[in-house]
């Protein structure tokens, strides 16, 4: 799918002209805003944090307390975790503005790569892969800058939770299709995902969501258990395809990109239920691996253990 199809798909589910007009206003006011710069841009996400920090009291004490109890620090750390936590989620909200700013051409300058060896690696490999992420870092960048992995027509594709206004949707997926990738609801995806697989492409999910018990399985992440989405690593078992951790991180350099060492789901043995759970399994430790390494930089104001918060 085009990311002119896609647009085109999203703006004709908007029936009235109060949504068209909706949709209208945010290209205006995200335009606004993306003339601004990054940097002042950052410092209004700054400044939304702290409103949200001392408005919404309690999202921040339910934060603290998840840090406290899953990386067992004291108060005073977790708070201070907390504080920059928000900061950097709101950053990331604004960075959806500059996906089309940014790509692989600023790679040595903005864009660092760790282990540039694996990656050239996987993007010269003829294998399908599925990217596994989550809401760590510069998430809304990263989805961008996958569309830049291989170039058409291998299939380049993220799959994103369909937010309910079709302006507000129509918008988002304008802004994640920027460098190429494709955007698809979470929802009844599975024949377009092997679709795109079977023809050795990349499709990323966010693996990190909090999960309907019959559509996960329940693994220990950060010492607490977790329902985790079994989703992506039942197709990745069907499509045999490679399962690669990958993260952007906001550096003062710029950003820095994290991959792990994919895990081949061809060479898993075992029934098809044990290699799911055991493909499940691997991206979730790789997500903790990544948040315990700049813990800052995840979404803690998330509920993600499904605990009885205030």
């Amino acid at each position: 799918m085009t990311r002119r199809h896609s647009e085109d798909i999203n703006f004709t589910e908007m029936q009235t002209s109060l949504q068209k007009m909706q949709y209208y206003s945010l290209c205006g006011l995200g335009k606004a805003i993306h003339f601004l710069g990054i940097k002042t841009t950052y410092a209004l996400a700054d400044g939304f944090a702290f409103l949200a920090w001392h408005i919404l009291r309690s999202r921040r004490e339910n934060t603290i307390a998840s840090i406290r109890e899953h990386l067992k620090t004291t108060q005073d750390e977790a708070r201070n975790l907390a504080y920059k936590s928000f900061q950097s989620t709101f950053r990331s909200f604004t960075e959806i503005l500059f996906t089309e700013d940014f790509g692989l051409e600023h790679k040595g300058t903005h864009l660092f790569i760790e282990n540039e060896e694996l990656w050239e690696k996987l993007r010269s490999c003829q294998r399908p892969i599925v990217a596994a992420t989550g809401h760590y870092g510069s998430w809304e960048l990263l989805a961008s800058l996958l569309g830049q992995v291989f170039q058409p027509p291998r299939p380049r594709m993220v799959v994103v939770r369909k937010y309910p206004n079709p302006a507000v949707h129509a918008f988002i997926s304008k802004q994640r299709e920027a460098k190429g990738a494709s955007m698809i609801g979470h929802r009844a995806v599975a024949t377009s995902v092997l679709r795109a697989l079977r023809k050795h492409g990349i499709v990323a999910f966010l693996v990190d969501h909090k999960t309907k018990t019959h559509e996960a399985y329940t693994l220990p992440f950060f010492g607490d258990m977790a329902n985790v989405n079994m989703g992506p690593a039942l197709l990745a078992v069907r499509a045999e395809a490679l399962v690669l951790p990958i993260f952007l991180e906001r550096t003062d350099k710029g950003f820095l990109l994290h991959l792990q060492e994919p895990l081949d789901t061809k060479l898993l043995s075992g029934t098809t239920e044990e290699k799911i759970k055991e493909t499940t399994l691997f991206y979730t430790r790789a997500m903790e691996k990544q948040i315990r390494s700049n813990p800052e930089q995840w979404f803690w104001m998330h509920n993600r253990w499904n605990k009885d918060w205030k």
